[in-house]
């Protein structure tokens, strides 16, 4: 079906040119002037899309291509898009930076894919006629490539921004829409995963709102709607239609300051197939509620792990759920979670302890980037196919016993151990590793089927 489909595609001539900050406001600002705003984030990323999912008051979804096929970016895309005024999608690096030396995986790629006229972010700190062939030379290198305008970031003040416009306006065609002075309290703190959690901050917010209303003053948010409006029609294939809906299942999902790493498609997916999905808060929760199976996702449980230590009443209702065979999924610090104790900056906490290892924080990533992982014919949930994922820790489970189980094979990557991944006990699945939960491949159709199998056993 064809589609007009207000987009832009939001990029950068290199990482940390300050393009999530800047699409962080645009949300944010067009927003506030009613419009609806549909975010999406290029890669396989949590911290980014909490941010513009608030500012945007839309949930945000990924699109990458290690873990999605064409087709279901294109699907994903079209789903979420519908009825927006707009779309914006932020990149991750450089509009050309990919893993592949075709570039079949770059922001130019999903750029093509989507049709989407491309804003290019300059970082122009101690540019100033240089920037003219920075811009030809991206729009030679791939004609295939709408640069329809860009925005100058960092810039040193009006004086400079001058110098910029009329080198872009004499050398170049392409228009400037929007110069954003260097503002540090524009800046959003970071740490060793990226940009802090958006649902960590009391005041998130109100930097959101500041962020919105210092770039409206400074972008012409009219010019981007043009370029939007612009976007051609967009030609996606239907996809077969969804299956009726299993039983009903009621999923206990931890949702706090400490795990929040979940896919929006994900979450969409899980309702989609007819779970019930109840928030449980690790940090305050004394008790598990009456549910028919666990999620556990990522975040960041070390700064949380005085916290988590100190509610010995829900650490000891999580292990004897699982303990008694409640179907339980989780990822990264979910897996750290579930560990026996987490030792960071010198300091100890216990911990669930359902799985028998303890959790050391390292000041270096010890798995990063993605990986690939072929089940070993042992997983409980009886997978077959190698499967994409991706992982980013700083910690490792060490003292793990020599006979445990796994459900994985890393064939790129590290894992638990740089060989495997997927620890298994009872109905537990607990890996470092981030997966897809959607899709032919996810996750979430063989977790929901031991949901469905352990409740019927329990019913009988």
């Amino acid at each position: 079906m064809k589609n007009r489909m207000p987009r832009v595609f939001i990029s950068a001539a290199h990482k940390s040119s300050g393009k999530t900050t800047l699409t962080l406001g645009l949300c944010a600002a067009l927003h506030a002037r009613g419009h609806a705003v549909q975010p999406f984030k290029k890669g396989p990323d949590y911290i980014d899309p909490l941010w513009l999912g608030m500012a945007a008051q839309r949930p945000c979804y990924n699109l990458d291509f290690h873990m999605m096929r064409r087709d279901e970016i294109e699907q994903q895309f079209a789903r979420a898009a519908a009825g927006a005024r707009i779309s914006l999608i932020e990149g991750n690096k450089g509009l050309y930076d990919g893993l592949d030396l075709d570039g079949s995986n770059s922001n130019a790629a999903l750029a093509k894919l989507l049709g989407a006229p491309v804003v290019l972010v300059i970082d122009a700190r101690g540019m100033t006629r240089g920037v003219a062939p920075l811009i030809l030379g991206y729009q030679a290198f791939d004609r295939g490539i709408h640069i329809a305008g860009v925005i100058f970031n960092n810039l040193g003040g009006s004086r400079h921004e001058s110098k910029l416009r009329a080198v872009v306006e004499h050398y170049t065609d392409v228009e400037v829409i929007g110069a954003v002075q260097h503002d540090a309290s524009m800046q959003i703190a970071e740490r060793h995963l990226g940009l802090v959690p958006a649902n960590e901050q009391d005041a998130a917010r109100a930097r959101i709102q500041h962020v919105g209303e210092r770039v409206a003053a400074q972008v012409d948010l009219d010019r981007l709607l043009a370029i939007a409006d612009s976007a051609p029609e967009l030609d996606v294939p239907l996809a077969a239609e969804a299956a009726a809906p299993a039983e009903r299942v009621r999923i206990g999902i931890a949702h706090d300051q400490a795990f929040g790493f979940y896919y929006s498609e994900d979450i969409d997916s899980l309702r989609a197939a007819n779970a019930e999905l109840v928030d449980i808060d690790t940090l305050r929760a004394q008790a598990l509620p009456e549910v028919d199976g666990l999620i556990i996702g990522g975040g960041f449980p070390e700064m949380f792990m005085v916290e988590l230590e100190a509610n010995t009443a829900l650490r000891g209702s999580v292990r004897n759920a699982i303990e008694g065979g409640l179907p339980t999924y989780a990822e990264c610090g979910g897996l750290m979670y579930l560990s026996k104790s987490l030792d960071w900056q010198g300091r100890t906490c216990e911990m669930v302890g359902v799985v028998p290892g303890n959790t050391v924080m390292h000041e270096r990533p010890v798995g990063r980037g993605y990986a690939r992982l072929q089940p070993t014919g042992e997983d409980r949930w009886q997978e077959t196919a190698a499967i994409p994922a991706h992982e980013f820790h700083y910690s490792s489970l060490e003292n793990l016993p020599a006979d445990s189980l796994y459900a994985y094979q890393v064939q790129r990557g590290h894992g638990i151990d740089g060989k495997h991944d997927g620890y298994q006990q009872h109905n537990l699945l607990a890996a470092y590793v981030h997966r897809r939960g959607s899709g032919a491949q996810g996750w979430i159709v063989p977790f929901l089927n031991q949901v469905r199998a352990h409740k019927a056993r329990a019913a009988a």
